[in-house]
């Protein structure tokens, strides 16, 4: 019997109405994490699509991105660079801000995370607006970095993240991709 990763993981992914606010459907990838099978499923799909890409490191978003990217980069035998909410990391570091729906935020890394040249995968669990990401790849960028492609778990087109990170000319890889009138 043969498996559809992507088919088993979009199944595993929890859609909750109304969260956080209503009108919203939250794509709640727990119980992907939460099962042994689907995890590993998941970490396989990104496994055998940058297993020969020559990559230097993983940077992870704060925080789901830290679980994919940190077991990704260690089944490809990689560093990881965490890429922080603000005030969060203990050394020098360099900040981009970005907006959210109601106000503005900002995420890091340290000045030291990668060296200029190095080949870099970005992941996330998802892209929605796609502020957090763009915000992760300048910073990435400024400091020397060449960000081969972005990965997610889970990208929400009907909301411009994906159309946004498309004008950097940053590639864009996603498991599942729900739109407007997904269940």
């Amino acid at each position: 019997m043969q498996t559809d990763y992507a088919e088993l993981v979009r199944r595993t992914i929890r859609s909750v109405p109304d969260w956080p606010k209503a009108g919203v459907v939250f794509r709640d990838i727990t119980p992907v994490l939460q099962d042994p099978r689907t995890f590993r499923a998941l970490i396989d799909l990104f496994v055998y699509r940058y297993m020969r890409q020559r990559l230097d490191l993983v940077a992870g978003v704060d925080a789901r991105g830290f679980i994919i990217g940190s077991v990704l980069a260690y089944e490809l035998n990689l560093g990881f660079v965490p890429v922080r909410k603000q005030g969060k990391l203990p050394y020098r570091t360099v900040a981009e801000p970005y907006s959210l729906e109601y106000g503005n935020s900002a995420v890091e890394i340290h000045t030291d995370a990668v060296r200029t040249g190095q080949r870099v995968l970005l992941v996330d669990d998802l892209i929605a607006t796609g502020g957090t990401m763009l915000a992760a790849v300048k910073l990435l960028q400024r400091l020397g970095a060449n960000v081969v492609e972005a990965a997610t778990i889970i990208d929400l087109p009907d909301l411009g993240g994906s159309a946004a990170l498309a004008t950097t000319g940053t590639p864009l890889y996603s498991i599942c991709r729900y739109d407007a009138e997904s269940a």
